[in-house]
């Protein structure tokens, strides 16, 4: 089987990984850089032209498309696709996972448990938009944010008005979220693979940091999940049609709450943290499929 990983950088932890279970499993893989990919769109004939070649031979590719290239890493997706390959991570599901807003949007009609959230078109009524949420401490969360940049905490009313109107001015789109104190700065991320658990680990904020991302210098140990919150996660990646995703929740007084699902969930955290190969699992899931 011939699989293409789509990915800027071969020498990413995720990537070499994905590189190296996959030769394996005797498959030929190749990374290719989608943003060098040319889309060459005619009738009944799609194709990609790479590096001074056509692709002619992908039976599979697995996305590792970056936030801030979505909307060109999708398009090749969908090449790919309309080429008749196997895609790990379904393009409209791709796309529908980089909208945190609309993300929420589809959980919620799943009945799935989030934190309490508005979002407003830049409301000037401030207080009532902090009231909605239950008052401070609250979240408020970039839209376009990643790896817990633009998430900030602001504990007291004048603090998340100060926030909120300065985001306001600046014409960038926040939500605004109620803070799970109970949570203590930790929250899981569960990775699920083809509607089954494969690992997870729970995330802890370093001494005075409520954000609990490994790129914001939280630690990760192995978890035992409970039924909830297994089925929760599983839940959550169904309703966002994914088939490979990361899947972010917090432990809470009212059961699991999901934060975010990721469509594109780093391999290197989990696996060091479980000792599981998850990379294998992804390889694995390709097989089934084809």
């Amino acid at each position: 089987m011939n699989i293409k990983i789509l990915s800027r950088n071969p020498n990413l932890y995720s990537t070499s990984r994905l590189v190296e279970a996959a030769q394996k499993r005797n498959h030929d893989v190749q990374v290719i850089d989608p943003l060098k990919c040319d889309l060459v769109i005619e009738k009944r004939k799609p194709s990609i032209y790479y590096k001074g070649d056509y692709i002619t031979d992908a039976d599979a590719i697995i996305p590792r498309i970056g936030a801030s290239v979505t909307y060109y890493g999708t398009a090749v997706v969908r090449q790919f696709e309309m080429m008749g390959a196997f895609s790990t991570t379904d393009s409209e599901a791709l796309v529908r996972s980089r909208d945190k807003l609309r993300s929420l949007q589809v959980l919620s009609r799943a009945k799935i448990g989030l934190p309490k959230t508005v979002f407003t078109n830049y409301s000037r009524d401030v207080e009532g938009l902090i009231d909605h949420v239950g008052g401070t401490p609250l979240v408020v969360k970039l839209l376009e944010g990643t790896q817990g940049l633009g998430v900030v905490l602001a504990e007291t009313k004048n603090a998340a008005k100060s926030v909120i109107e300065a985001f306001n001015g600046l014409k960038a789109r926040v939500i605004v979220q109620e803070f799970i104190e109970e949570a203590k700065g930790a929250d899981i991320r569960v990775f699920v693979v083809d509607g089954h658990v494969i690992g997870a680990m729970k995330r802890q904020g370093k001494e005075g940091e409520f954000r609990s991302n490994l790129h914001q210098g939280g630690s990760a140990a192995v978890i035992e999940l409970t039924d909830e919150e297994e089925i929760t996660a599983i839940r959550a990646a169904k309703a966002m049609r994914l088939a490979v995703a990361g899947v972010d929740l917090i432990q809470s007084t009212r059961g699991p709450l999901i934060l975010e699902v990721n469509s594109s969930p780093g391999l290197e955290g989990i696996e060091k943290a479980t000792g599981k190969d998850i990379a294998k699992s992804m390889i694995q899931y390709i097989e089934k499929n084809l």
